[in-house]
């Protein structure tokens, strides 16, 4: 599994990292994470609002920073 994760650094951005990290360690995933920041890949995801968070090249959320359970119900959802 990838998770992507779409922003150019910012505060908000971290913390989706951040909590898209402890997610995938919970469900004991075997997840390989991705920091999207050039605008132009950003852009071309179709991502109007970061931050954004996308599962194997699916964007999933974008806008808002997702708590720990919310990604971890997306992932799960992915591994069925």
């Amino acid at each position: 599994m990838k998770i992507q994760i779409y922003g150019t650094g910012c505060p908000n951005c971290t913390k989706l990292e951040e909590f898209a990290r402890q997610a995938a360690f919970e469900l004991g995933l075997n997840a390989e994470l991705e920091k999207v920041k050039e605008i132009k890949d950003i852009v071309a995801a179709g991502i109007l609002r970061t931050p954004a968070l996308g599962v194997d090249g699916q964007v999933v959320s974008q806008g808002r920073v997702l708590a720990v359970e919310q990604i971890k119900s997306l992932l799960q959802d992915r591994t069925k």
